[in-house]
């Protein structure tokens, strides 16, 4: 049954790289042509190694995977359902990193560590969430379900659910519901521009008031 089950599993990753991917024309082009793929299917392989205790053979599956792929995904990870890496060169994914379901990152992501401290020291992702391009995601900390992560942002504290977070390090720009998968980056706020933008009106009514006491 087990069996069953993990066949399921993979297909469902080939199914959801189909759906998501635009440029994806067919099952067999996914099969043979999508690193995003071929990788998962080597972590899965080597995580269920690593879960059964054997030794080197699983880290050595993922070095193989990485030379060819150019993503590196620790055995030790563990990886949901539907996950999916849009084009993935550069992605890095920690050993004690937790992902869940239907989550999507892009190029360039890293899932990773801050230093040497020991036991769970990676991120941990809710379902249906989006990392963009270059995101940087680091330490034990916890991402909530619905969370879009945009490009080149550095996170660092948890999130809670439904959020957007951009820059570095990290902000929650707006807390709502939104589709996954739709992470638009051209539409992210700047809460850095905003902050001036805030400032600047500030001082122009400071000038204003200056100006009126003046004339008194």
């Amino acid at each position: 049954m087990r069996i069953f089950n993990w066949i399921k599993t993979i297909i469902e990753d080939i199914n959801t790289i189909k759906e998501k991917d635009a440029a994806a024309r067919s099952i067999l082009e996914v099969i043979f042509l999508y690193q995003g793929f071929h990788v998962l299917l080597a972590h899965r392989i080597a995580h269920k190694l690593l879960y059964w205790k054997i030794p080197f053979i699983p880290r050595m599956i993922s070095q193989i995977a990485r030379f060819f792929t150019g993503i590196e995904i620790h055995p030790g990870a563990s990886i949901g359902k539907r996950f999916f890496i849009d084009h993935g060169m550069g992605v890095v994914i920690g050993e004690t990193t937790i992902i869940g379901d239907d989550v999507l990152i892009y190029q360039g992501v890293t899932l990773g560590g801050t230093g040497k401290e020991q036991g769970k020291r990676h991120p941990t992702l809710g379902n249906f969430v989006t990392v963009g391009a270059g995101a940087k995601v680091l330490g034990n900390i916890e991402i909530g379900d619905y969370t879009n992560i945009g490009a080149g942002s550095v996170v660092i504290s948890d999130v809670p659910e439904h959020c957007t977070v951009v820059g570095i390090p990290g902000r929650i720009v707006k807390q709502k519901k939104f589709i996954h998968g739709q992470l638009q980056h051209n539409r992210i706020p700047d809460p850095v521009l905003c902050e001036m933008n805030r400032l600047k009106y500030e001082i122009k009514d400071l000038k204003e008031q200056l100006k009126e006491k003046s004339n008194l």
